[in-house]
């Protein structure tokens, strides 16, 4: 595919330099922090109050990753000689710079808060990759202007039936971590969006500025918010037309260098600061320019790449996180993609089919990837212009996914992060047969606001079932003050199968002898509490 090209920013001339005397990106990991006890006894004085409800709410402790790294200590590397410093990460404790090796390898005995270096090129090679991809390279396909374009992006998922409930993503926060986003602050697409104040803030990481519509290079972020924010009455509906967003630009469009990691680990630690609830980045690190920095298939384990380990300390901390499964089919998925506690998400035509570009997952990832698909083929969006359009890639089934998301947040807003994926997984179509091309398969929002809405029942009323699938033994989870219960079996055509009584100290019922096929069962307590559950034995 072709080089991303006619982007012209004055820190290019530098970068263009720098690759001339073979500078090395590296992570200067830095020993300690300042007013750490302080500060978390404190939050107030480094998170916003949004953001302490939000970890306050899930019970997530607020610890020392969540303390500013030491400013001084940035001073004195960015005054160091041959250095350039490019970002910075509190959640690592940690700078990015660039220089020569030998530049760098001075920083240890010059500087005693240094604790350790690591460098993006692990064998520092300086061999080049002079093809590097091109991820944004968008299918562009007819302009159409026919009244609900994005009808069946939005009922493939079942979406619609959250939205005629009101449920629109009110209330929830989403972080948007792309390349560009001109246009967003004047179109007619996101007046509403403004009307609302629900366009919130921005950054540009790349150009450290907080102009973050001037950037006019590349445009696809801009069409990625438009799948979840844009409303064009009787023409166009996002996924989660009423939610709030923050803008953050981490990705430089003109290359590829290790530095967009830790750009995007900036702006995950900025979302969290700011108590956003849900980061949908359609983005993917595993090829650069440089080959000797790209990420074999073996470092894409959901644990090793500074941008996973980054997703993985922001899932933590109480963000769900979403992300595009990446558009290289067979060749597999990109970082953070590979995060076991990031849902990725794959691209299906407009029928439902795998769309062949769709990244696939593999053995090495922890767990199944991708996690579920959206429609990305063919996706409807609205570009800089404010012209609708169609776009393919998985940096649209990710977005469309993560409003739906936001809408099931807003349904379900006692559910943990976990909660709200696995009720998701649990909906999709092909939850009992999963593969590396789907997942899980498209999810039905409406089944998962139900299965949600079972789950919390069977909290106050009492009763939790699993497995489910289930080969031979059902165990019964008791929840409150119920000791006794009957469990009362029905074939999927209402007839009755088997009752048997269980209690809180004797919970396992025997489906051993019973056909494979689907179930409905009925458990019923003591004090007449009851809950019913379809269960599927296999």
């Amino acid at each position: 595919m072709r080089k991303k090209l006619l982007i012209v920013i004055l820190i290019s001339f530098q970068f263009i330099a720098l690759a001339q005397v073979e500078f090395e990106h590296a992570w200067v990991y830095l020993a300690d922090k300042e007013n750490v006890s302080e500060s978390i006894a404190n939050p107030i004085l480094i998170l916003s109050t949004k953001a302490i409800e939000r970890k306050t709410n899930q019970g997530i402790l607020i610890d020392e990753r969540d303390v500013p790294v030491n400013e001084s200590y940035i001073s004195q590397l960015k005054a160091a000689t041959g250095i350039t410093v490019l970002a910075k990460s509190k959640w690592m404790n940690a700078v990015h710079v660039i220089g020569t090796p030998t530049n760098i390898e001075a920083l240890l005995s010059n500087f005693s808060f240094i604790s350790s270096i690591q460098y993006a090129n692990g064998n520092i090679s300086v061999s080049k990759n002079n093809t590097p991809f091109n991820k944004f390279d968008l299918e562009d396909t007819t302009i159409n202007f026919n009244y609900g374009d994005t009808q069946n992006q939005v009922e493939m998922l079942n979406l619609h039936y959250l939205h005629q409930d009101n449920f629109t993503g009110e209330g929830v926060l989403i972080a948007v971590l792309d390349a560009g986003f001109p246009g967003v602050n004047t179109i007619d697409a996101f007046s509403r969006l403004h009307g609302n104040g629900d366009l919130l803030d921005g950054y540009d990481f790349v150009n450290r500025t907080s102009s973050v519509y001037d950037y006019t290079g590349n445009t696809h972020g801009t069409r990625v918010l438009s799948t979840m924010a844009a409303y064009i009455d009787g023409q166009f509906v996002g996924t989660a037309p009423d939610a709030s967003y923050y803008l953050f630009r981490t990705e430089d469009a003109a290359s590829e260098t290790p530095v967009e990691e830790s750009y995007w680990v900036e702006a995950a630690e900025r979302a969290d600061s700011l108590g956003v609830d849900i980061i949908n980045t359609s983005l993917g690190y595993k090829g650069y320019d440089n080959a000797s920095y790209s990420h074999t298939a073996e470092k894409l384990n959901g644990y090793t790449t500074f941008i996973t380990r980054g997703a993985n300390i922001a899932f933590e901390k109480g963000i769900l996180l979403v992300n595009s499964a990446g558009n290289s089919g067979a060749s597999g998925i990109n970082a953070p993609a590979d995060s076991p506690f990031v849902v990725t998400v794959g691209a299906v035509t407009d029928t439902g089919e795998y769309a062949t570009f769709s990244s696939q997952g593999s053995a090495f990832q922890p767990t199944l990837k991708p996690n579920v698909s959206a429609r990305g083929s063919g996706s409807y969006v609205v570009n800089e212009a404010n012209v609708i359009g169609q776009n393919s890639g998985t940096s649209l089934s990710s977005p469309i996914l993560a409003g739906a998301l936001a809408c099931l947040k807003q349904a379900l807003p006692n559910s943990s992060n976990q909660e709200l994926i696995d009720f998701m997984q649990q909906s999709a179509s092909q939850y009992l047969t999963p593969d590396y091309f789907l997942g899980y398969g498209i999810p039905d929002f409406q089944l998962a606001v139900g299965i949600g809405l079972d789950y919390e029942a069977s909290q106050r009323n009492g009763f939790q079932v699993y497995p489910n699938p289930i080969k031979d033994k059902l165990q019964v989870q008791f929840f409150g003050d119920v000791e006794n219960a009957e469990v009362s079996v029905f074939d999927i055509l209402g007839k009755h199968v088997f009752t048997e009584a269980i209690s809180r100290y004797n919970s396992t019922v025997d489906f051993s002898n019973i056909s494979n096929g689907v179930y409905i069962v009925r458990i019923k307590s003591d004090n007449k509490k009851a809950n019913t559950f379809k269960l599927i034995k296999e």
